[in-house]
């Protein structure tokens, strides 16, 4: 898999919505090898999409498509300030649940000491993880350059999420929580999506 994260404060939050939909009516369904979207606005105005495509060279492509160039140079109006784009096809997905219906989505950014250890903890225990926290449908994450790395998180709500938060995690789990944290080489930065936009392919 190959992910994209692109980010930036934006003026209008309604017509970058409209935007995304305009993209998925017009120029989804010629996009080979898309496999789907996430993106939403922060409180502050900041809005990250976590767009997945199943190689580089199909997301390269579709990057080339005079259609897709005519639609960003309409939608980077939206970014005063500019957009940022980050690369992956380090990418680990853990999806015990149906992340379609997540009602609340959190990307998590930071940047790690050990990117190689990160990446092999992010995929271990995945089983005993869903039965900790039944409220995350899944999660996406990708290793960026410079040792950055992004992760969207699925909820089934905030609510649920936000008590899962507060539950103590077994030993064994606690262990990787503590392992991780321990790589982390500054404070992640969380973007909680409240009414995330979720695309696929129909």
């Amino acid at each position: 898999m190959f992910v994209q994260v692109v980010q930036g404060k934006v003026s209008d939050a309604n017509r970058m919505h409209e935007q995304l939909d305009k993209w998925m009516r017009d120029l989804a369904p010629q996009a080979e090898g898309w496999l789907g979207s996430t993106c939403g606005v922060t409180d502050d105005g900041t809005c990250v999409c976590f767009v997945r495509f199943d190689t580089p060279e199909h997301a390269r492509q579709n990057s080339d498509r005079p259609e897709q160039g005519a639609w960003w140079e309409e939608t980077s109006k939206l970014f005063p300030q500019g957009a940022e784009f980050l690369d992956s096809d380090q990418v680990t997905e853990d999806l015990p649940g149906d992340p379609t219906k997540a009602k609340f989505v959190q990307i998590m950014e930071g940047r790690a000491t050990d990117p190689k250890r990160g990446y092999e903890l992010s995929k271990e225990n995945s089983d005993k993880w869903a039965e900790f926290r039944p409220d995350v449908l899944g999660t996406i994450g990708a290793n960026l350059p410079d040792g950055r790395y992004a992760m969207e998180m699925f909820f089934t709500n905030e609510a649920e999420a936000r008590k899962g938060e507060q539950k103590e995690a077994p030993p064994e789990l606690k262990a990787q929580m503590d392992e991780m944290q321990a790589l982390m080489a500054d404070t992640p930065k969380f973007f909680d999506l409240k009414n995330p936009w979720m695309y696929g392919p129909r």
